[in-house]
């Protein structure tokens, strides 16, 4: 176990601490455990490269990782209330069919490699940003900000770049599917 892997694993650890802090209407400190593990992140990533310390567990975990920190906290959030739930219901249905598309594929015994394409980075950015925001906007309060401006562009630029991100992948695993034929 190498100190990114640990990271991974750490991020992992903390998403029920999230949760807890939540339900007890610790915004706060719910708050703080998801920057830091944003802070993980973008850590284990940047120790792997730099301690050259990339591993096909860490290559599995780091995303893993982050799907599970993101999914949990827009389920969550969304049962809040702090989060909108059609958006929740893309940002999952998103995971779902790429979830989906792997398995496929591995199922076809096709051989691909999965690499994020830009546009899934600004998504996450963007997911990462709506998580951020909805606990910010709860926790805080600013005098001078149009919550709800600021939220909906939030909302609807996270859903459209889920979705755009998703039909990328979808058409690349159609072509993988037809060149695999």
């Amino acid at each position: 176990m190498n100190i990114p892997n640990f990271l991974s694993l750490l991020r992992i650890i903390l998403v029920p601490v999230i949760v807890i802090f939540l339900i007890q209407d610790e915004y706060l400190k719910a708050l703080i455990v998801f920057v830091i593990a944003g802070i993980t992140d973008a850590l284990d990533g940047a120790l792997a490269r730099m301690l050259n310390k990339q591993t096909e567990l860490g290559a599995f975990l780091d995303p893993l990782a982050d799907k599970i920190l993101l999914s949990t906290s827009f389920i969550a959030l969304s049962i809040f209330g702090l989060i909108p739930s059609w958006l929740t219901v893309i940002v999952i249905s998103r995971d779902l069919i790429i979830l989906i598309g792997i398995m496929t594929l591995s199922m076809m015994s096709v051989t691909y490699e999965i690499k994020p394409v830009f546009v899934s980075k600004i998504t996450t950015a963007l997911q990462i940003g709506a998580i951020f925001l909805a606990m910010v906007l709860k926790t805080f309060t600013f005098d001078f900000l149009n919550y709800d401006l600021l939220k909906n562009i939030m909302w609807w630029l996270t859903a459209c770049f889920t979705v755009l991100s998703g039909l990328v992948y979808i058409f690349k695993g159609i072509r993988i599917l037809n060149r695999a034929s």
